[in-house]
């Protein structure tokens, strides 16, 4: 579902956007921009929240801990 915003741009900002993206083209090129930005946002929520769970903490430790060994005897 689309939702219609309003922004304010400086005149030479919309002018070059539409000579660049083309007039039709610019709220797919700023939405374009804007989602990776809200991803990284959620990711960092997402990674603080785990990281502050002490008992995933706890064995992902020990998981990664017996990983140490199991490449020490193969050949390289």
């Amino acid at each position: 579902m689309q939702k219609k915003l309003t922004i304010s741009l400086n005149e030479l900002v919309y002018d070059e956007l539409c000579r660049v993206v083309g007039r039709g083209n610019i709220s797919k090129f700023i939405e374009n921009l804007i989602k990776p930005q809200l991803k990284a946002s959620y990711l960092d929520a997402a990674y603080s929240e785990m990281a502050a769970d002490s008992v995933r903490e706890k064995d992902a430790l020990e998981w990664s801990n017996a990983l140490v060994g199991d490449g020490a005897n193969e050949k390289r």
